[in-house]
């Protein structure tokens, strides 16, 4: 597979969840490696995003472990899972609709001066940081429900960016997104992956997964059926092992 020339950043090890009866994740295990892209993909139902809420400290796993740079955690917690760089942006972007771009980028870790929110700072650290990942966004005083989806996705990947993302999850990037608006915020994680970002995008568009990836993990019925280079396979293949398995 070729893991042993790179750093791994989190290693996931026979992981299995249950919910009652039905079994969300059996004996899952895989390796992100430290500046690569990687990409989940399957259809619904598959276990995609019980996986993502493992990693993120939302629901603990049944059996396995995770391995977060060489150190081995039973299971993480959201406040862990922060500590160690974890950072996810799910479909509904969790923004607050009624707070500008600067506020949401900045929501919870506000600048202040004295007992005085430093608004113009704030606005300022915003726009260096949207324009560093080409998100165009003229009026950053404009309420965040009033964007359109890309720039509110593109709002939503600069606040997990300021917070020192070391992996950085995407949960369907540009799910209910128009064509243009697809290829602007897929030219900005092109952006974000020369800087060599570790980055864990979960997608039901292949094409998308190609232009992007370095690697892909294809879940069917809460298993890890197949671990691939991009470079290695093809968009017909994919397609192929999802419907029918390997």
């Amino acid at each position: 597979m070729g893991y042993f020339t790179h750093t791994l950043m989190i290693e996931i090890k026979n992981i299995s969840k249950k919910f009652n009866h039905i079994v969300a994740l059996n004996q899952v295990s895989m390796q992100i490696v430290r500046g690569e892209v990687a990409a989940i993909v399957g259809d619904n139902g598959s276990g995609k995003s019980t996986l993502i809420k493992m990693l993120t400290g939302d629901l603990f796993p049944d059996t396995g472990e995770m391995v977060v740079e060489n150190k081995s955690y039973r299971h993480l917690t959201p406040r862990k899972a922060m500590e160690l760089g974890i950072r996810v942006v799910y479909q509904d972007l969790s923004l607050d609709n009624y707070k500008n771009s600067a506020e949401n980028i900045f929501l919870g870790e506000e600048l202040t001066q004295g007992p005085f929110l430093a608004k113009k700072r704030m606005l300022a650290e915003a726009r260096q940081l949207l324009n560093h990942l080409q998100i165009q966004i003229p009026d950053l005083s404009e309420a965040a429900g009033n964007l359109s989806g890309g720039q509110r996705q593109g709002v939503a990947i600069a606040r997990a960016l300021r917070k020192d993302a070391r992996l950085l999850i995407l949960d369907e990037p540009t799910a209910a997104m128009g064509m243009n608006e697809t290829e602007r915020i897929f030219r900005m994680l092109q952006q974000v992956k020369q800087e060599k970002k570790t980055m864990l995008i979960v997608s039901h568009n292949l094409l998308q997964v190609f232009d992007i990836a370095d690697r892909i993990f294809v879940m069917k019925a809460g298993r890890c059926i197949a671990d691939v280079l991009t470079k290695n396979t093809n968009p017909y293949e994919m397609h192929t092992m999802i419907k029918e398995g390997l």
